[in-house]
């Protein structure tokens, strides 16, 4: 301990600390800031890659370089602490939703694929057997037809969440045909292309009936010639006078709502794929 004292000593006048205390009675070392033993003792992985703001001269060689103040100043290039986690792919090894299907190869974050992938044992990383146990997948037709895409997923859940208003006229007779259902659609800012791909009920719905004011019915909505979902549309009358308009009714979509046909009892179900 007492070979030692004169490399502390040196040291903490270096730090320009004086709160180094040598006890000679018990031939201790006392250090007293906790600063002291935690930029000493303690290794730091922080990495800082700076730069001198001023770069010294030439010198002659033999001769030693000649610095002054300013040589000291020093800007920051990069902070490694604050590095951009980079991507990488890794292979699914079951369904998840909102990710992908079971042998789909997902590009993500390498902390967010650890910890939310490959931790919990739903991907492993892109190895010779992942991607051949991915291909064997992608061959396999009858695998492929069962799997939902996360964006065909993401879509079925949003419209099962909508009630989309069906705006009528109030004055002239119409009956609601796929074309005014697009149109109600392309409003609330979902795009089908094709009314092929909306499904009325089987019972015709005319009008103008304010008794049907307010009320809700069920199309059926078919993504990719495949994946069937159900939305809720509520019926609402609307004149060209403005005298002739029913008040407005503020988040109808919130309160539950009479349906114009009392045994269309549809309860929610998991998306369904057809053949």
């Amino acid at each position: 301990m007492l070979e030692n004292l004169p490399s502390l000593f040196r040291l903490s006048k270096q730090l320009n600390c004086t709160s180094l205390k040598i006890c000679n009675v018990f031939n201790v070392t006392l250090l007293n800031r906790t600063n002291i033993v935690s930029s000493v003792l303690v290794p730091a992985r922080t990495t800082m890659v700076v730069k001198r703001r001023y770069p010294p001269g030439l010198y002659r060689e033999g001769n030693k370089p000649r610095l002054s103040r300013k040589t000291f100043f020093y800007e920051l290039v990069e902070d490694t602490d604050y590095r951009p986690d980079p991507l990488i792919d890794v292979v699914l090894k079951t369904n998840v939703p909102g990710v992908g299907n079971d042998g789909d190869i997902i590009n993500l974050k390498r902390t967010a694929a650890y910890y939310k992938l490959i931790l919990p044992g739903l991907a492993d990383y892109t190895t010779p057997e992942s991607l051949e146990y991915s291909s064997q997948l992608k061959k396999d037709v009858s695998v492929q037809e069962k799997q939902i895409s996360p964006s065909v997923e993401y879509c079925m859940k949003y419209l099962q969440l909508r009630c989309m208003s069906i705006v009528m006229n109030k004055e002239t007779e119409w009956t609601i045909e796929p074309w005014h259902v697009r149109a109600s659609f392309r409003k609330a800012g979902v795009q089908i292309l094709s009314e092929s791909s909306i499904e009325l009920p089987a019972k015709p719905i005319r009008g103008p009936n304010l008794d049907l004011e307010g009320k809700e019915f069920y199309v059926t909505v078919t993504i990719n010639k495949k994946h069937k979902v159900k939305v809720r549309c509520c019926i609402h009358h609307w004149s060209t006078a403005m005298t002739d308009r029913l008040p407005y009714v503020q988040d109808y979509w919130l309160t539950p709502l009479e349906k114009v046909f009392p045994e269309d009892n549809v309860k929610e179900t998991e998306p369904s794929t057809t053949q």
